[in-house]
């Protein structure tokens, strides 16, 4: 597969990724669309990420996830719980009264308040685990959320519930995207929204912690989404003050017909594409699984020790 160039600004001077294996790059969104895939299958194969998580419940999932299962040598593949796009994949009266998942802003408001029943809210993230494993046949690596949905007031709740039933044997890991505040501010990049999804995910790493779930200790990624910052710019940024488990998302990808309609993130992922085949040195300076094939789950333990 060729890729076509497009041209982005980059900085004076090229960030230089040392070389360090406690920094986990994933991809989120691997399957919202078939552009979104290829760009993230692309950059998985070229040892340019660690893992993508993958949303299950849109139309895209049943034509990509063959091709997820082929990345588990190169990646860790998780799973992108999805409760504000598209449908639920089973009866849920009180969450999506009309067949469709509320937006992020609802969704939020009804957690606050606790106008959402954890019960419908537990089957739900049952049946999009099931959906995985069908096409899979082996459990998530590892859990997120689309818009940090799993991290939210009393999802979080029937999210940890759902997954200690299901996984006796191993825990997979669960993605804590409230990262340190001082942190957040050395970075400079999107602070204040970086600041909100800590507020919002208050808490919820040491509930993982306590109910013995391996998790990531440093988080960052989080993007104003501005197509007049170089990706490159901000790449560096979530590259520093590091934590040391440090899981940096990003959201690359082809811009393909159906992206518009499902996403406000747009032409920005084709600038993270790019970016991340890029950077110089990038494939030695984040963490990458066992290849070898038809693995088993990844023991976060023991490949990644905090």
């Amino acid at each position: 597969m060729t890729r076509a160039s497009t041209a982005t600004s980059t900085l004076d001077d090229e960030p230089d990724f040392e070389p360090g294996a406690n920094v986990i790059l994933c991809a989120d969104d691997f399957a919202i669309t078939e552009g979104v895939s290829r760009g993230i299958e692309e950059l998985a194969r070229a040892r340019r990420l660690s893992a993508t998580s993958a949303i299950v419940n849109l139309p895209a999932w049943k034509s990509t996830s063959p091709r997820l299962v082929a990345l588990r040598p190169f990646v860790a593949t998780g799973l992108h719980l999805n409760l504000t796009l598209g449908s639920p994949l089973g009866p849920a009266p009180r969450l999506a009264p009309d067949g469709e998942f509320p937006d992020n802003i609802t969704l939020i408001q009804r957690c606050i308040t606790g106008a959402i029943d954890a019960g419908e809210i537990a089957a739900e993230i049952d049946r999009q685990l099931t959906r995985f494993e069908e096409a899979l046949g082996v459990q998530p690596d590892f859990i997120d959320g689309h818009q940090h949905v799993h991290a939210l007031p009393r999802i979080r709740g029937a999210l940890i519930e759902v997954l200690r039933n299901r996984y006796r044997e191993r825990l997979p890991l669960v993605r804590n995207p409230a990262d340190n505040m001082l942190n957040i501010l050395r970075r400079r990049t999107a602070a204040h929204k970086a600041l909100i999804i800590h507020t919002l995910a208050r808490g919820f790493g040491d509930r993982l912690d306590s109910a013995g779930f391996p998790t990531n200790h440093g988080f960052a990624g989080v993007s104003p989404f501005n197509l007049d910052i170089p990706f490159d710019q901000e790449l560096a940024h979530f590259f520093s003050a590091r934590g040391p488990r440090h899981l940096v998302m990003c959201h690359p990808g082809y811009i393909d017909s159906a992206l518009a309609e499902l996403d406000p993130v747009v032409e920005r992922r084709r600038h993270e594409l790019d970016a991340l085949f890029a950077a110089p040195r990038l494939d030695e300076a984040i963490w990458h699984p066992d290849p070898t094939p038809g693995r088993p789950p990844i023991d976060w333990a023991k490949a990644l020790p905090v």
